[in-house]
């Protein structure tokens, strides 16, 4: 169980706009489509740079730069293109085609690059995973767990509409309902939804080989991750010596 007060290494974090058209939502599935066909062949090279880092790992425990970065891009993308469309509608602004950090956006991913990676455990991830999986079905539909194991491409993220019902997709329509009557999103509904979203994130990238690091069973909710927020003043120790301060997480690619 990874400890609350340490941050994780996968960081999911995104802002509600503050003023979100009534109706735009019932339109994104059409103006997603670009998105849809890029993300399938992006989450191909996914699967692919997958294997390849498995393989690299198991030899030499450690995940190769290049790939970790185009693999973290994929997920970067695909989370802002959610975040925008039915995993949040939490904003209007359109998700840009490109796998980098993009900083004036409101839906920020990133994953701290492990230096060296267990060579044994990359053989059990997708085993120790399973509790996970049960959750993230639930959450989500399953489609990120068919995403995100090493099956058939057919089966890739955005599969989640066919997986079943979804407790994100439940509350995401429940939202758009009050959205289009009232014009505004309740807020602890979207930290709820943001809570499982970045409980599905966590996973997929364990799942993907990118940490070692076993996600947490618990929802952080909100739009701000906790391994982002900057550490606080630190306490002085009873001797009245400061105490070390914790380590901050790496800055945002």
């Amino acid at each position: 169980m990874t400890d609350p007060r340490t941050p994780y290494p996968v960081r999911v974090d995104a802002a509600l706009d503050p003023s979100l058209s009534r109706w735009l939502w019932l339109v994104k599935w059409v103006l997603l489509i670009p998105h849809v066909v890029v993300l399938f062949f992006l989450w191909v090279a996914f699967l692919a740079v997958g294997f390849v880092a498995f393989f690299a790992i198991l030899f030499t425990g450690r995940y190769p730069r290049s790939l970790f970065d185009f693999n973290v891009g994929v997920l970067r993308w695909s989370w802002r293109v959610h975040h925008y469309g039915y995993w949040a509608l939490g904003t209007d602004r359109y998700p840009p085609f490109t796998l980098a950090e993009v900083p004036d956006h409101p839906a920020h991913l990133d994953v701290t690059y492990p230096e060296r990676l267990s060579r044994g455990l990359v053989l059990v991830k997708w085993l120790l995973a399973v509790p996970h999986y049960l959750v993230v079905a639930l959450f989500v539909g399953g489609g990120l767990w068919l995403g995100t194991r090493g099956g058939d491409t057919d089966d890739a993220w955005d599969d989640a509409a066919n997986a079943g019902v979804s407790l994100v997709g439940l509350l995401v329509l429940i939202a758009a309902l009050v959205l289009l009557f009232t014009g505004r999103y309740p807020k602890p509904l979207y930290d709820f939804v943001m809570g499982m979203d970045r409980w599905a994130l966590r996973v997929a990238a364990y799942t993907a080989l990118m940490t070692d690091r076993y996600p947490p069973f618990r929802l952080d909710l909100g739009g701000t991750d906790p391994g982002s927020v900057p550490a606080g003043p630190v306490p002085p120790s009873p001797s009245g010596v400061p105490t070390p301060p914790p380590p901050t997480p790496a800055a945002a690619r």
